[in-house]
């Protein structure tokens, strides 16, 4: 099958989904440009801060929200059971699922006074069900954590070229801040002296590539990103965080340009079978395991922590929420689709004597060099073969950074909330010791194997959604409103993530792993505990 076709296709129906879908979901939930947001009526200066402009925030959001996830997800399940239910899946789980989801749960959250989503739970469904689900929320995104440091140090230790670029956009990240909210700099003009200043790092990054030598890098990397986090996580948000994720969607939005104008060009063939087995060579099988492992792809839990976590603080107009929530998962999709094509079209399925073997390459468990390459071929009659390669490693390590500082600064909020409030933890009052144990705690987990963690991180992450899905349903029913279009995804989702996580325990304690088993075990009786307390409120609500 030609890659255009494909490609093709789903661009048509995301941007139909958009147009259509995305407003049926804004007359569900009432949105008006009149209704003032959180950010605008309780701005404090270091969470609720009104963004300059709705592509800042989009910018934010999007880059938050698209980590290693829609790109590595596609690239082990292509690998596993062939292109087609992948593509079903990113497709139609984007666009009825995943952003439904996340559309929910900014509105959800701009509907409670820009809350988290342990504080709504707690006012749609009582302070015992926000104690548990909190817990379950803070163990996922200790995962959370955990895996994004591993991946991002990963990158920086198998491609020393990126070094510079990745760290370099930190501080420009912050020197573009501190000219729009500092000096009321004009936002366009400090993002055009920023993007110089980006591409600069690149050429610098190429010259100078930097290593940390033969010892054990991975955890050097490891620790030196952890310690950013955690200034990330304490600093004002429109100082590092939103302009950091703002400028990262740029790097994003070209390898997305280039990606698709790579397709257009060469019009590559798909060599992967469309369609390989149910149970895969490893003993998966595609109904529940491809959809936890695809995750962000096609919907995850993360993105309404990220909704009502920093987005429903700095969100200036209702207006805005389409494009920033609904469209930034369905360009995510765009992203996943992409992914999918890189490794399908611009690799080769068990071609004799090729260094570009598809199965070969994902059997070294080099994922993300896999996909770069992938994406180096496809783009190869615009962009040099290496030039291409660097851009999509580029592209995956600073979104999953956005992805790792981002989730930090919400584990800082949800272990205050539930520590601090609920417990009366005093240490858990400051949010400089707060976010210390949690920076403590997933580097504990991180210096394990990242990869083994990635099952479980899927799972919970969508048993999230599930959660954040039958939250909206109730708040909607309580409303009078038609609620099906949340409970029907809600429902799906935790029958698929509790199945997976139970096939993936029974295989930890097979092998002896205890931790990710018993972290399997407690995450599946919290979501049950949970669902269970939802469908208890449902007459009430009612």
């Amino acid at each position: 099958m030609n890659s255009l076709l494909l490609a093709g296709g789903a661009l048509l129906l995301f941007l139909a989904a958009y147009r259509f879908y995305g407003r049926k979901l804004e007359k569900l939930w009432d949105v008006s440009p009149e209704n003032q947001t959180p950010a605008v009526k309780h701005p404090d200066g270091i969470d609720y801060v009104p963004v300059k402009h709705w592509t800042i925030l989009f910018g934010h959001h999007f880059a938050s929200i698209s980590g290693a996830g829609p790109i590595l997800g596609p690239v082990i399940a292509c690998m596993l059971w062939g292109w087609l239910p992948a593509a079903l899946w990113i497709i139609f789980g984007s666009i009825f699922l995943g952003g439904v989801h996340d559309f929910s749960s900014l509105l959800l959250s701009l509907r409670h006074k820009g809350g988290t989503l342990g504080e709504i739970t707690e006012s749609v469904m009582g302070r015992r069900s926000k104690i548990i689900f909190l817990i379950f929320l803070w163990l996922t995104l200790i995962l959370v954590v955990s895996v994004f440091a591993s991946v991002t140090a990963s990158t920086l230790v198998q491609e020393p070229h990126i070094v510079i670029p990745t760290f370099g956009l930190i501080l420009v990240a912050v020197f573009f801040g501190v000219l729009v909210y500092r000096f009321r700099f004009s936002y366009v003009l400090a993002t055009v002296i920023s993007m110089v200043l980006i591409l600069a790092c690149f050429i610098l990054g190429v010259k100078f590539p930097f290593s940390l030598g033969s010892g054990d890098a991975m955890r050097a990397w490891i620790l030196i990103l952890l310690l950013y986090s955690f200034l990330a996580s304490i600093l004002p948000v429109n100082l590092l965080l939103q302009p950091r994720d703002y400028l990262s969607s740029f790097i994003l939005v070209f390898g997305l340009l280039f990606g698709y104008a790579g397709v257009i060009t060469a019009r590559p063939v798909i060599h992967t079978p469309a369609f390989i087995s149910f149970t895969s060579a490893k003993g998966s099988y595609l109904w529940p395991m491809m959809f936890v492992i695809i995750a962000c792809g096609a919907i995850s839990g993360f993105h309404s922590l990220v909704a009502s976590g920093t987005t429903a603080k700095q969100i200036t107009s209702e207006a805005d929420a389409r494009k920033i929530s609904y469209g930034s998962m369905l360009t995510e999709g765009v992203l996943s689709i992409l992914a999918l094509l890189c490794v399908c079209a611009g690799l080769y399925w068990n071609k004799a004597g090729s260094s570009l073997n598809y199965p070969q390459m994902m059997e070294t468990g080099n994922w993300i060099g896999t996909f770069a390459a992938g994406y180096g071929q496809v783009t190869s009659k615009i962009l040099n073969p290496g030039a291409g390669k660097m851009l999509a490693i580029v592209m995956i390590n600073a979104f999953v950074l956005t992805t790792l500082d981002t989730a930090t600064r919400i584990t800082r909020y949800l272990s205050q909330e539930l520590f601090g409030e609920s417990w009366n933890i005093r240490f858990f009052r400051n949010r400089y010791s707060t976010t210390f144990i949690v920076i403590l705690i997933s580097g504990y987990l991180a210096f394990g194997n990242w990869q083994k963690i990635w099952p479980v991180f899927g799972a919970a992450n969508q048993l999230v959604a599930a959660i954040a899905l039958f939250v909206a349903g109730l708040f909607l029913l309580s409303k009078k409103k038609f609620s099906m279009l949340t409970f029907v995804p809600a429902v799906i989702m935790f029958m698929t993530t509790i199945a997976a996580l139970a096939y993936q325990m029974q295989d930890f304690y097979r092998h002896k792993n205890f931790l990710l088993g018993n972290i399997s075990l407690l995450l599946i009786v919290l979501a049950v505990f949970v669902i269970m307390e939802s469908v208890r409120k449902i007459p009430n609500t009612r």
